[in-house]
């Protein structure tokens, strides 16, 4: 018998028993696999269990902690109440009682905040109420007596000394004259409380201008912010402000503040004919005087509005003793023949001045100004300190330089701003480096300009004359 056959079937089960070895091995190998993946699966769940342990005890933590802020947060709450005094005045009745009406001025609107803040935040309970009114006093009195509210100005320390005794946390604040004081103190005070947690509510009461029209409006772009603010109207919102009212919450006490402005009644003010008159001044030259113990510089005297003009005329130094801290620049009448001087406005009554600064070659400006060319000698005809200015007076300048140093004079803010009514000012009222709407200009929070200097419309729709 031929072996063949059993050697071919000896060959096929030996790879048979290859094949079975391989898959033992192969499933040995597959169990060992599944063993690690199984302790690593494991071990991250061992992992994972004692992670969320973790996080419950400290969500738990967290919890209790912001219980607790809150509960600080909910501690000695109190509003705020910023006035402008020359946009909310109180009633009639209020500022004629003397300290009797400042008393209870204070107490009404006190009252009236509180009903406010119970229809309109029922949450905020017994907060406390910390009212600032900021107000020229001096000017205040003076429009109440030409109204004829009182029959001379310095009653209105009678309401305020009542208003201010009346409460820990009320007071009229004194700002003096001056141009946008207010508003710069209520904008500071306003953002110290924005976001503090114990404020719950700020009220804003104002004129309709441009200034605080702005400074609300950049307010209104946070929807956040917008619910802490409520705005007191006491006289009906002008355009200006009449726009935003969209954006805020708005308070009316007609009981305490009129809703009207005051009408003067020059024909009634006795104290008027002695009310001295006021004196303006702008920035004097920058030199010192060596041989002057008190430089002499320059001042203005206030301009009415009329149809006549004024001319500009300027006392010499005093030389041989102490001259005075300003000296004074008198304007006379000039004769009837004479064409008015005028002062141009854009439709807020801002002063614009009609000078293009982009349509000046840099290099000439910077050239003029490295000549240190007298600006009073040269824009004004007369240097009020001909004989002691060290800026150059000499020089012949053509009609290009003159415009060119008429724009460098301008690069100084006039401290009077966008009303100032000084038709021959060679100070500038608003930013020359500002586009018309754009509130900043290059320069940033470095710029001599005011913020409110900046963006300025220049579209001159009325005129003042001078």
């Amino acid at each position: 018998m031929d072996s063949l056959p059993f050697l071919e079937r000896y060959r096929q089960l030996g790879t048979l028993d290859q094949q079975k070895n391989q898959l033992i091995e192969d499933l040995l190998k597959r169990v060992t696999d599944l063993e690690a993946s199984f302790q690593q699966e494991k071990l991250d769940h061992e992992r994972e269990t004692r992670f969320n342990r973790d996080i419950q005890l400290h969500e738990m933590e967290l919890m209790q902690q912001i219980s607790q802020i809150k509960t600080i947060m909910d501690r000695e709450p109190f509003v705020v109440v910023l006035l402008d005094g020359e946009g909310i005045i109180f009633k009639d009745e209020f500022l004629q009682a003397g300290e009797e009406g400042g008393r209870n001025a204070a107490d009404q609107l006190y009252a009236a905040i509180h009903s406010y803040l119970r229809s309109n935040l029922p949450s905020v309970t017994t907060p406390k109420i910390m009212m600032k009114i900021y107000l020229n006093v001096r000017g205040f009195g003076e429009q109440c007596a030409r109204s004829g509210l009182f029959a001379e100005p310095g009653a209105i320390h009678d309401f305020i000394r009542g208003f201010n005794e009346t409460m820990s946390f009320s007071e009229i604040v004194d700002i003096g004259p001056g141009k946008n004081k207010a508003q710069h103190k209520i904008q500071e005070t306003f953002q110290v409380f924005l976001y503090n947690c114990h404020c719950h509510q700020i009220f804003v009461g104002c004129p309709s201008n441009f200034e605080y029209a702005l400074f609300l409006e950049d307010v209104s772009k946070d929807n956040d912010l917008t619910g802490r603010i409520s705005l007191v109207e006491g006289v009906p919102f002008e355009k200006e402000l009449d726009g935003l009212k969209g954006s805020y919450r708005i308070a009316r006490f007609p009981e305490v503040f009129r809703s009207a402005k005051m009408a003067p009644a020059w024909a009634t003010a006795p104290w008027k004919s002695a009310l001295p008159s006021r004196t303006l001044m702008t920035p004097s030259p920058s030199r010192q005087f060596s041989n002057l113990s008190n430089p002499p510089t320059l001042s203005r005297t206030s301009t009415n509005t009329s149809a006549s003009g004024v001319a500009l005329s300027a006392t010499t130094p005093n030389l041989n003793g102490g001259s005075p801290d300003f000296q004074q620049v008198s304007r006379s009448k000039t004769s009837g023949s004479a064409a008015p001087k005028t002062v141009e406005r854009n439709k807020y009554g801002q002063r614009v001045d009609r000078l293009d600064f982009k349509s000046i070659p840099r290099d000439d400006l910077n050239r003029l100004k490295k000549l240190k060319l007298c600006n009073y000698h040269f824009l004004l005809g007369e240097c009020p300190n001909e004989e002691n200015c060290y800026h150059d007076h000499d020089r012949k300048l053509t009609k290009q330089e003159l415009h060119i140093l008429t724009a460098i004079a301008r690069m100084t803010p006039c401290r009077f701003g966008l009303e100032c009514d000084d038709p021959e000012c060679i100070y500038g009222h608003r930013c020359p480096q500002s586009e018309p709407g754009k509130k900043t200009c290059f320069r940033g929070d470095s710029c001599r300009f005011e913020p409110v200097a900046h963006g300025i419309d220049t579209n001159i729709v009325k005129v003042t004359k001078i």
